[in-house]
């Protein structure tokens, strides 16, 4: 049985990084399961991916704003790079002619590009499968977004299943972004996913810290997840970490620029904090230190909690904002607190 899983990538690594836990959990459980991820993050390719897995990679997106977005490498007009995109999405869905699509957060795709290839997919007899984590953004500025392309309707219209991921007494979506009744029935509350690291990985992983017995002081961990707009956060634990009583660990991500990754890396050494630019299995490591800073995002968040490590998080403010650290996080004791973004300091 083929599968597709689609996900813009135009920032972060969030919504790839869940396709992928999806995709091994699905061909672990289904040995004649293969599934094409159509994502357009550079990091994927340092990923070791599970058996039955492969990539079909996308030229990068870039988010701007809200729905707006541009190139991310090449120096090509947007119109341009959604047409490339969109004619390679509606080739795969011709070519490999999935059973199933599982689109992640977008129903019809950055900008509309997968419109042309779901349509395709239901011609041929294939299902459209939408995935939504349990929260979007603030209720008033999804309904804001969504209200001028009846968005609710058209998902009802569309899909033949809605997987959310989260559980409906912590939040609930269909409520809160006002989805027509008729979506209720075709709803599954999947509880969070989370990366089920291969004890292999983790062993692997926690090899670049030291182990606890030969550590003098508590060590903790900042993430920006993929980084890309972190650089503040990383400074601001730096510059802390250097008169704390504990040992940092600073991880950028893949995605932070260049620049502000030397000139974190530059700023750790100053200040005697260790530094790594990328870890595969990251959250291999989140079992074994002392506490955790992040930036509230919905795998770093899950994973943490499914270890039980303390986490302080700084969420990010724009372009969307990352509510979700306080719905999810009130729940759990090990969910330390969070601050505004504009407010942190050392």
């Amino acid at each position: 049985m083929r599968f597709l899983f689609y996900s813009h990538d135009g920032l972060g690594l969030g919504h790839t990084r869940r396709n992928l836990a999806i995709a091994s959990a699905l061909t672990a459980l289904e040995p004649r399961a293969s599934v094409l991820l159509a994502v357009g993050a550079d990091y994927v390719s340092r990923h070791r991916l599970p058996p039955r897995v492969d990539i079909l990679k996308l030229p990068g997106l870039r988010k701007i704003t809200n729905g707006h977005y541009s190139a991310r490498h090449l120096c090509i007009p947007v119109e341009e790079i959604r047409g490339l995109r969109a004619a390679m999405l509606l080739t795969a869905v011709k070519s490999f002619a999935p059973a199933v699509a599982l689109v992640d957060k977008h129903p019809f795709g950055a900008g509309g590009e997968f419109r042309d290839g779901l349509r395709v997919l239901k011609e041929l007899g294939g299902k459209a499968v939408l995935g939504l984590r349990d929260i979007l953004d603030e209720p008033a500025r999804v309904l804001e977004e969504w209200r001028p392309y009846h968005m609710q309707q058209r998902i009802a219209d569309f899909y033949d299943a809605i997987l959310v991921y989260g559980h409906r007494a912590v939040f609930d979506p269909l409520a809160a972004y006002e989805f027509p009744e008729s979506v209720e029935s075709r709803t599954h509350f999947c509880g969070y996913v989370a990366n089920l690291e291969n004890p292999e990985d983790v062993d692997e992983v926690n090899g670049t810290i030291p182990p606890r017995e030969h550590r003098t002081r508590p060590l903790v961990l900042a993430t920006a997840g993929g980084g890309e707009d972190g650089y503040v956060l990383l400074e601001n634990f730096i510059r802390a970490a250097a008169t704390a009583p504990w040992q940092g660990l600073v991880v950028a991500g893949p995605m932070a620029p260049e620049g502000q990754s030397h000139a974190l890396k530059r700023l750790a050494a100053e200040h005697r904090v260790a530094f790594l630019t990328f870890v595969q299995h990251l959250s291999g490591l989140f079992g074994s230190v002392d506490a955790l800073v992040c930036m509230g995002g919905y795998n770093t968040v899950g994973e943490a909690v499914s270890k039980g490590v303390p986490v302080v998080c700084v969420p990010r403010v724009e372009p969307r904002a990352a509510p979700q650290h306080e719905r999810r996080g009130q729940r759990d004791e090990h969910v330390e607190g969070a601050f505004e973004r504009g407010g942190a300091s050392t």
